[in-house]
Order: C-alpha cells, then sequence, then structure tokens
C-alpha cells in the first residue's frame, strides 16, 4: 500500500515536472534553430538570434532599462522591508498582527487590481507614468517578501548575543550594527536577490505605471503581438539563463553566510 502510494507521488511528481519543464525546452531550443519557423524539425542550429538580440539597440535598451528599475526597487525595498521587519520583530505591541497584516497586502491582492490601483494612486498624487512610478509599485510590491525574509531570520536570532553586546557597554546602535545586522546578512543577501529578480520580471506593475519607454518584459509583450519569433525565443533564453544563475549563486552564497553566522 505504501508503495503504491509512493509511486503515484512520484508520477505525479515527475508530470508536473515535465509541464513545467518541457515549454521551456522547447524555447531554449527553437533559439538555436536556423529558420524562423518556429516548430519542429530542427534541420540545423545556429546562434544568430542571439546575435541579432544584442545587435538590437531596442531590445538592448529595454533591458538596461529594467535592470535599472531593478536596481532602484531593491535599494528602497531593502530599506523599507529592513525597517518593518524591525518594527515586527520579537517585541511585543498592541495592533501588531494587524500591521503584519497590513504589509503583507500587497504580495496577495491579484496583480491587475494592484496595477490599476497603483495607477489610480500616482494619478492623485500628480506623478506621471515612468521611471518613478514603476519603481515606486516595485518597491510596493518587493516590500512584503523582503519583510518576511528578514523577520524569519530576526525571530531566530538568539536574544543572548544582544543581551551580551548590552552588558558589555553597547547601546542600542552600536548594538544594530555590530551584533543584529551581522546576524542577519544572509535573510538582506536573499531578500535582495529575490527582490531583484521579481522586479526585473514584474510585467504588470511595468504595464499599468510606464511611459514611452518599456521595460524588457513589456517589450517582449507587445513583440509577442505579431507572433512568436527566435529573437524573442534568444532574449527569454538569454534572461532565463542569468536568472537562474544568479538564482543559484545566492541560495549558495547564502548557506555560506549562515555557515559563518
Amino acid at each position: 500500500m505504501a508503495g503504491s502510494r509512493n509511486w503515484m507521488l512520484a508520477s505525479l511528481y515527475w508530470a508536473f515536472a515535465a509541464y513545467l519543464f518541457i515549454p521551456i525546452a522547447v524555447m531554449v531550443a527553437m533559439s538555436f534553430k536556423d529558420s524562423r519557423f518556429i516548430g519542429f524539425p530542427i534541420e540545423s542550429w545556429t546562434l544568430q538570434w542571439y546575435v541579432v538580440v544584442v545587435q538590437d539597440a531596442q531590445m538592448m535598451g529595454a533591458f538596461g532599462y529594467s535592470v535599472l528599475i531593478a536596481v532602484a526597487a531593491t535599494v528602497l525595498s531593502l530599506a523599507v522591508g529592513l525597517l518593518a521587519a524591525l518594527m515586527l520583530g520579537p517585541a511585543r505591541y498592541l495592533g501588531k498582527t494587524v500591521l503584519f497584516a497590513v504589509m503583507c497586502l500587497p504580495a496577495v491582492i491579484p496583480g491587475v487590481i494592484s496595477g490599476i490601483s497603483l495607477r489610480l494612486f500616482i494619478r492623485e498624487i500628480g506623478l506621471e507614468p515612468g521611471t518613478a512610478a514603476i519603481i515606486l509599485g516595485h518597491t510596493v510590491h518587493n516590500v512584503p517578501f523582503v519583510t518576511i525574509m528578514i523577520l524569519t531570520r530576526l525571530n531566530a536570532m538568539p536574544k543572548s548575543q544582544v543581551e551580551a553586546a548590552k552588558d558589555l557597554g553597547a547601546d542600542e546602535v552600536v548594538t544594530f550594527f555590530r551584533v543584529t545586522l551581522p546576524f542577519l546578512m544572509p535573510a538582506v543577501f536573499g531578500a535582495c536577490m529575490f527582490s531583484l529578480l521579481i522586479s526585473f520580471d514584474d510585467f504588470i506593475r511595468s504595464f499599468f505605471l510606464g511611459g514611452y519607454e518599456p521595460t524588457l518584459p513589456v517589450l517582449i509583450f507587445s513583440m509577442l503581438r505579431s507572433g512568436m519569433s527566435p529573437e524573442i525565443n534568444a532574449i527569454s533564453t538569454a534572461v532565463l539563463i542569468v536568472t537562474a544563475g544568479l538564482g543559484l549563486y545566492a541560495e549558495r552564497y547564502t548557506r555560506r553566510l549562515r555557515s559563518r553566522t
């Protein structure tokens, strides 16, 4: 009985894995096909579509623009998320649960609703659609994830470390920079990488808050209106490799930081 149940669970797992990875594998394969026709069979392989992407000024401009927005949104998200985590830390006070629930709202609200509400908000405050509006929208969306990651690490911090620092004469500021922040660095670094990746890949808020200059996801979406092309497969594959590499590096580096602390 247990063996058949394990077999069923393993079958479901591999079926789900195939459902996720087979389309990605097809996309990667089509980016090397020596033809504009998207489909099998692949008679010859080429790198010409990657060369076309690198030489496309609009594509490279959108890539750089997305990186700029992701970096700016990550810096703001880390600053706000770290303060929110310290506020929601081990200390107990009235209304803490409500404050935590409100902080998590941007992460659970549907993307379309979030994009529309942010568009209405920037119009009310007189902010024009564009770079600043996109950074604001990405920051609002990223802060809950950053806060939860840092807060989880903060709640696992031994109280004896802070108490020992205070017994040695350190005030609150010195204790934070000498004890608390080094202990939180694995979570801070992981939150930084996670925020960077989801901001770079954020399409909905970039679409609703963007101006005339598109981010890379918005540009790819506009290109898809005329149908699939090898250039789309090539840039998507390149982004996939970069994001997967950053994710794996972040995971490995975070584990090393945790082992040190």
